[in-house]
């Protein structure tokens, strides 16, 4: 007989062995228990309301392929994790999400968060800078410092980042319409320090369309922002070999009330656009691809998150594979970001957020994330205090240090529901992909509205689940407290607006008005040819016009984006 045939029937007849196994445990174990104790739900279901059964065996996982589903650590499709040794031969990279008010307390923060341990920056940016107003613009009034660091000019790049060896330290910026000229202040601070920008390490966010699809925080129409986007993209490749030129985010999108298969497929759809656009531009997917990084929420549900994380693997290794021909083994090996899920945190009983942290920040790891943010309790009701980071940092050194789970490389591949769910959210996000594809692609499902669409209905589900209680949320709508709320709250500097507003004042005053004015005419017809932009934001940072200035010309060429009116 034939080997694979008498592999197959022994496969045959160990299945109809699980099968009755299967039967007697229910006949003579779970009816008699279920006679005595019913469960306490008719159904259960996850955080994104997908039904789960009671329990998972190797009937559930009759179809899969060990060596091509699921294979070793390292090894294609990278389900089990990017690197072969995992943790065991480094550690995530930590970086805790920063920055509010001016550049100075932020640039404090930063020292002190790599004081404490922290192994790589993560800046957050005001609301007037992820608009591309300056911070004494009349359209930022009342918002300076509220939600992240004011950075309006080189100077304010230079302040923010006084002192912290560009060279050495690696630095995520979350921002994205305005991502190309903030990128260009940095780089043009570090030359400025005598640090060439090969040897800067980073990433910019600089994933617009998921601003269309869920954050909100666009400027210009989605084809002149697409070709920034591809402007950075192919000036990364060309001069930054260290630099992750875009960093694709789900995160924003699972905040926005998605669920985890709509994070995981959308945040890839738009992957796969990114790379559509570069490839257009005439760039090989193997030159760009590997420098493409993601970031991703880590929600409450424990096992969803992780079978998000190992499925996003194995889809775009098998797709930067079989679709887009990549060859270089780094084009298929998606590298991520965590952060804990903001939306989960609540105002009520903060402390106990420490607690939800923990698990969502283990989920991360377990799912083998690049690197992890772990939110602050009090993150509901203000900017984090420094007591709050604090903890929220050593949240991650315990799990590194003390949990043990940084061991063994994916130490719940095989669990018998983990595979399932795995399979099964590979399943869904293909779906949403022949419905993307059928639409005409990303940027035309956006303008048809159907990513907002699907993400609202999703949100709406799981607010009706809660206050209908079919849905426990601890110290929202069961184990509640009238206990008043005790907690430290930041304070920012109050006179950090007055002191932005005079640099402000004092860089218009005296900078060399020639070079400023010829830096945004160089824009301005760049923008409406086809030359990469980059280069001359650099010069524009250079020549000390502000953000505000740049976006300005950006607005005069390419306008700015409204969305239809059903949102």
């Amino acid at each position: 007989m034939p080997k694979n045939v008498d592999a197959s029937k022994n496969s045959q007849e160990k299945n109809s062995d699980y099968n009755k196994a299967y039967d007697k445990w229910v006949e003579d174990v779970l009816q008699p228990a279920l006679a005595k104790r019913p469960e306490r739900n008719k159904e259960f279901m996850t955080t994104s309301s997908q039904k789960v059964d009671r329990l998972y065996t190797p009937l559930d996982n009759l179809g899969l392929d060990y060596e091509n589903d699921v294979s070793f650590p390292g090894q294609f499709p990278y389900t089990r994790g990017i690197h072969s040794t995992m943790y065991r031969g480094r550690l995530w990279t930590m970086r805790m999400f920063a920055g509010y008010g001016s550049a100075e307390e932020t640039n404090e923060r930063f020292k002190y968060l790599l004081s404490q341990g922290q192994t790589g920056l993560s800046t957050a940016f005001d609301l007037p800078t992820l608009y591309g107003y300056d911070s004494d613009s009349p359209m930022a009034a009342g918002e300076f410092g509220e939600c992240g660091v004011g950075v309006s000019s080189l100077e304010d790049m230079s302040i923010l980042f006084n002192d912290i060896p560009l060279d050495k330290v690696t630095t995520s910026m979350t921002i994205n319409s305005p991502a190309a000229m903030t990128w260009a202040m940095y780089i043009a601070n570090a030359e400025g320090r005598g640090i060439p920008k090969a040897n800067l390490g980073g990433t910019i966010q600089n994933d617009i369309l998921k601003e269309y699809i869920a954050q909100k925080e666009y400027i210009f129409p989605p084809n002149p922002s697409m070709r920034l986007v591809t402007d950075t993209v192919e000036y990364g490749t060309k001069n930054m070999p260290k630099w992750n030129t875009i960093s694709i985010s789900g995160y924003h999108i699972r905040e926005a009330g998605s669920t985890a298969v709509q994070e995981l497929a959308f945040t890839l759809a738009d992957g796969y656009a990114y790379a559509d656009w570069a490839i257009e531009r005439g760039l090989n997917i193997d030159d760009f691809a590997p420098r493409f990084s993601f970031f991703f929420n880590a929600h409450n549900d424990f096992f969803e998150e992780i079978a998000k994380y190992r499925a996003a693997r194995r889809i775009w290794a098998r797709d930067m594979k079989y679709k887009y021909g990549a060859k270089d083994p780094r084009s298929l090996t998606l590298r991520f970001h965590t952060q804990t899920a903001g939306c989960s945190l609540t105002a009520q009983q903060p402390e106990i957020n420490i607690v939800r942290v923990a698990i969502q920040a283990m989920a991360g790891v377990l799912g083998g994330t690049q690197s992890l943010h772990t939110d602050s309790m009090d993150e509901a009701l203000a900017l984090p205090s420094e007591k709050a980071v604090q903890i929220a940092l050593r949240t991650q050194q315990i799990i590194a240090h003390e949990s043990g789970v940084a061991n063994v490389a994916d130490p719940l591949g095989g669990s018998y529901y983990l595979e399932w769910l795995t399979d099964d959210m590979e399943r869904q996000a293909r779906d949403y992909f022949d419905r993307i594809e059928s639409l005409g692609g990303v940027v035309s499902a956006i303008e048809k509205g159907f990513f907002q669409k699907e993400i609202a209905a999703a949100a709406y589900k799981y607010q009706q689940e809660i206050d209908n209680k079919e849905r426990v949320v601890v110290g929202v709508n069961e184990f509640t407290s009238d206990e008043p709320v005790e907690i430290p709250i930041l304070e920012m500097d109050p006179d950090g607006f007055d002191r932005q507003c005079k640099r402000l004042n004092d860089l218009r005053s005296n900078r060399d008005k020639s070079r400023h004015s010829a830096s945004l005419v160089a824009i301005e017809k760049a923008a409406e040819g086809d030359d990469n932009l980059m280069p001359h934001f650099i010069e524009a940072a250079k020549a000390k016009a502000t953000l505000g200035e740049m976006c300005d010309v950006l607005r005069g060429v390419f306008g700015e984006y409204r969305e239809g009116s059903d949102f």
